[in-house]
């Protein structure tokens, strides 16, 4: 509490010295990613980075033009969904740490990152910069990242608050979610995040919440952040989510940031002033938004001459901690005939078939585009992981028919136009003409008669792409594009024992999961994907990724659409309530396709011993794991609550992931949280759940 006064204190003596004019440059966007400092005072400027995969790459001030150079090429890191599946708070922790020295290296003060906005739904396009459908799995992962960037003396900027769960009329959607629902699923992780996480700024969402746009709401921003969460950070605004000048100057809304060039005309900006003058509003309103951001530089070491960490960017540290959470976010759905892992001294022959073998990722998705300094992709990791002595050829099936690709070098950004139509469309099927379904028709072809060579293995790599999975687009439906549910299904037929990759960013449906033996489904997985990839196929690392989302049959298995609605209109209803995600199927004994914490090993795990206790106030669930297979792996300890007379039959409230050697054994223990206690309200007979996942249950206590 002390330092924070000092800060307070200090942040009052320089407002004093500054004019209106001044103050109010500090408040809102004199450049696209950039506020006006106080050169006469010492005071810089606050300078902004988009970033959940990376530290994006620069653009001119004023326009959004890339620079012709490539010394904004940086680590391409995994999507947050990968990370999710780790389930594993060391490295959520190491790759916040990367994304902070990256983003120091690179001059940066705040980083937008990262997304914490619950998984209602599997079509919402950014999906893949979120953690997961379950609140305190987001959170626990998010408050550890969040303390490795912000030890590089850079701000997070954790987003978007609140219940910003679609693409579609972003900007004008509102979202008509109770309040219990509102804190018990969609705030959760935000609370974490400021309180565990300490995230020193925070970053408004674009829709509606009770009436009021969220960059301006005085219950989610006063009510809830200021006055309940004892929040003292910096509060920015979405890119173009303020609407009104005296709401927003009146908020705890502390800069406006937007995609247009005319930075005078903003909201925050000469009308503000204009009314202050007038004396519709008062002086006082800026500075209260001036103290927020003073101190955010002060707890950056901005001011007064501190010593301030530089950072880096591109390291070798930095690429290893991009492949070790690849490595162990890829999850193996499937292994019946158990054909991972290959054996590389008996491969002489490989066929690798699928477009999305030979394609990068880094450089689409909308505001996570990323300059990368390179992308393994996994055509080129099983090339380069088999080794000469093998034969690997490469067909690719189908194609996406590649359109022009965005924000490279020279090009205007998409982000000019990102306020129109509502902000975010549901994105419809591209029309097949009979010449691309007539090439489609021939890369099939070509694929299948390659197929029915001999070969040691077939391996087919698809999945979506970032025309997709993308900032402003909503999916119209689950399933894979290109014809690659016939193309799957075709190849099966000759090759029954095919490895069947996905990429993508959210579930798809998967008619053809039944025929399939062996499903490995991976995350946009940074600039190591291809290699780590081929480590897990290989063995040379024994996959351990966990669901952090459910897989549905359809959209019918998910709550959002049976219940609730999706993407609504002009209001969306969430009259699903706190049934999001694994609580819907388990509650109502919906069978997924692949449900919530599933993954498979290449070594196996049994569960005994189970035990409860409390300790300073915490309950702590413990059992013994051992190891009965025959290699060494990691595996994640799940435990769900389940609550007498409570609506939804389980919830996650603990997790610890082990790590063991084959026949080892070992006490895992697991700190749980349960929703009631956080809210302080009366204990109820609580009942847990111990498993592998939340179908997986092998204790009971």
């Amino acid at each position: 509490m002390t330092q924070k006064n000092d800060y307070s204190t200090r942040a009052h003596a320089l407002i004093a010295q500054m004019t209106l004019d001044e103050k109010i440059g500090m408040i809102h966007g004199a450049h696209l990613f950039q506020t006006k400092g106080v050169e006469r005072l010492g005071i810089p400027p606050l300078t902004m980075s988009d970033g959940p995969m990376g530290v994006r790459q620069n653009f001119e001030p004023d326009h959004w033009m890339t620079p012709e150079h490539q010394a904004d090429q940086v680590t391409y890191l995994p999507c947050n969904s990968a990370l999710a599946s780790t389930w594993n708070r060391v490295l959520a922790h190491e790759m916040g740490s990367v994304l902070g020295e990256e983003a120091r290296g690179r001059g940066k003060d705040v980083i937008l990152a990262p997304g914490i906005n619950i998984k209602r739904s599997p079509l919402c396009g950014r999906n893949f910069e979120y953690f997961s459908e379950d609140p305190y799995l987001t959170g626990e992962l998010a408050a550890e990242f969040i303390d490795g960037v912000q030890k590089w003396d850079v701000a997070a900027c954790v987003k978007h608050f609140a219940v910003n769960n679609q693409e579609t009329r972003r900007l004008e959607v509102e979202a008509d979610v109770d309040e219990e629902t509102l804190r018990t699923v969609y705030l959760r992780a935000f609370h974490k995040a400021v309180e565990k996480g300490h995230s020193y700024s925070i970053m408004g969402a674009y829709n509606l919440l009770y009436g009021e746009h969220c960059c301006q709401s005085e219950f989610l921003l006063k009510k809830i952040l200021r006055e309940e969460w004892n929040y003292d950070g910096t509060v920015i605004s979405d890119w173009g989510a303020v609407h009104d000048t005296k709401k927003a100057a009146e908020s705890e809304l502390d800069v406006e940031m937007s995609v247009t060039d005319n930075f005078n005309e903003y909201f925050l900006a000469d009308p503000l002033k204009k009314a202050i003058e007038s004396g519709e509003i008062s002086e006082e309103a800026v500075d209260r938004k001036v103290e927020h951001i003073l101190i955010l530089m002060m707890r950056l070491h901005m001011l007064g001459g501190e010593s301030r960490k530089g950072g880096a960017y591109n390291t070798p540290a930095h690429r290893q901690v991009a492949l070790d959470v690849a490595r162990q976010s890829i999850i193996l759905l499937k292994n019946d005939n158990q054909v991972l892992p290959l054996h590389k001294d008996r491969l002489k022959k490989v066929l690798v078939i699928g477009e999305n073998a030979d394609r990068i990722h880094s450089n689409g998705g909308g505001s996570a585009e990323i300059k990368a300094l390179y992308e393994v992709t996994s055509l080129l990791g099983i090339k380069t992981h088999v080794g000469g002595n093998a034969q690997v050829d490469y067909e690719p099936g189908y194609t996406s028919e590649k359109a022009e690709e965005k924000g490279q070098h020279g090009n205007v950004n998409w982000q000019q136009a990102s306020l129109e139509n509502g902000g975010g469309t549901t994105g419809k099927k591209a029309e097949e003409n009979s010449a691309l379904m007539h090439r489609q028709a021939q890369l099939r072809e070509e694929a299948l008669q390659k197929a029915k060579e001999s070969y040691d293995a077939v391996i087919f790599v698809g999945g979506l792409n970032h025309d997709h999975d993308a900032e402003g687009n909503d999916r119209s439906d689950m399933k894979l594009p290109y014809g690659q549910d016939l193309l799957v299904e075709e190849l099966l037929k000759i090759r029954k024992d095919m490895i069947v990759v996905l990429y993508a960013g959210s579930p798809v449906e998967m008619p053809w999961a039944d025929q399939a033996g062996t499903i490995v489904w991976s995350y946009y997985a940074g600039l190591e994907g291809g290699d780590a990839l081929a480590d897990v196929l290989l063995g040379n690392v024994n996959p351990s990724g966990k669901l952090a989302e459910t897989f549905y049959k359809d959209m019918n298995g998910c709550s959002a659409h049976a219940i609730g609605e999706f993407p609504g209109g002009d209001h969306v209803g969430y009259s699903e309530r706190q049934l999001v995600g694994y609580r819907y199927n388990d509650t109502m004994h919906v069978d997924p396709l692949f449900c919530f914490g599933h993954g498979l090993s290449y070594t196996t795990f049994e569960y005994s011993t189970p035990q409860y206790r409390e300790e300073n106030g915490q309950s702590i669930i413990s059992c013994r794991v051992r190891n009965t297979g025959n290699v060494s792996g990691n595996e994640t300890v799940q435990v769900y609550s389940r609550e007498d007379g409570a609506a939804v039959f389980q919830e996650l409230a603990g997790f610890e992931k082990v790590y063991l050697s084959a026949g080892q054994e070992c006490v895992a223990e697991v700190a749980v949280e349960l929703e009631h206690e956080i809210r302080h309200e009366r204990k109820v007979p609580v009942h847990f759940g111990i498993g592998s996942s939340s179908e997986d249950i092998r204790l009971i206590i």
